[in-house]
């Protein structure tokens, strides 16, 4: 068993609770502290799967529910052996979204909550996943919100208690961390730095593998 690896950190939750604004802040931190970092988004919107996700995210593109999900999937599969490359290289892999919005945002639409979860098995396993928590009432008034397919109301309801499930599940790993997203920027940065940071010093074993027994 090895530290000598990087860290493998994931960001979710709803949409518009300030993850990419804190992934970025996070990759600056930890390059400035001498880390080597990458940060990564899903969906890769550069890919071939990507580009028929963005149009499918910009409403430009109807398709099945299945088939989305499967896309969303690939997507991430793509990018895995890069992940384990980067975390085999010292690097810290910052990623925004992750296997877990797969199954919140798929399961929602009422597509079987195990069947989301097949596609991802074996996917590189993150270290943390660091769960933005923001109350509806809040996130609702944001700006943005609406502008995507999925940022309604109802539905982000109904993915607010998939991550539930999520985090349940997830319980007795440590890795799934909530993270208070209703305060000041710099605030809310500072207290994920400082769970990053307490990772970083535990002993790691090799990167694991996705999914939930």
């Amino acid at each position: 068993m090895s530290s000598r690896r990087g860290l493998f950190i994931v960001f979710e939750g709803c949409d518009r609770t300030g993850k990419s604004t804190q992934v970025k802040l996070l990759a600056e931190a930890l390059t400035g502290m001498g880390h080597k970092t990458e940060a990564i988004a899903f969906p890769k919107r550069t890919t071939a799967t990507g580009k028929l996700l963005d149009a499918y995210l910009g409403k430009g593109a109807n398709l099945d529910d299945h088939a989305v999900h499967l896309l969303f999937s690939a997507n991430r599969w793509q990018e895995a052996e890069s992940i384990r490359q980067a975390v085999a290289q010292h690097r810290t892999v910052i990623c925004d979204r992750y296997a877990y919005s797969g199954v919140a945002f798929t399961a929602a639409k009422s597509l079987d909550f195990a069947w989301c979860q097949q596609p991802d098995r074996g996917l590189p396993e993150p270290d943390v996943v660091l769960y933005m928590s923001v109350p509806p009432d809040v996130l609702n008034a944001r700006d943005g919100f609406g502008n995507e397919r999925y940022e309604n109301a109802e539905f982000q309801a109904k993915v607010r208690a998939n991550y539930d499930r999520l985090a349940a599940l997830d319980s007795g790993s440590g890795r799934w961390v909530n993270i208070d997203a209703t305060g000041s920027i710099d605030a809310i940065h500072s207290n994920i730095l400082k769970v990053v940071l307490d990772a970083m010093s535990r002993e790691l074993g090799d990167l694991g593998k996705l999914w939930w027994k």
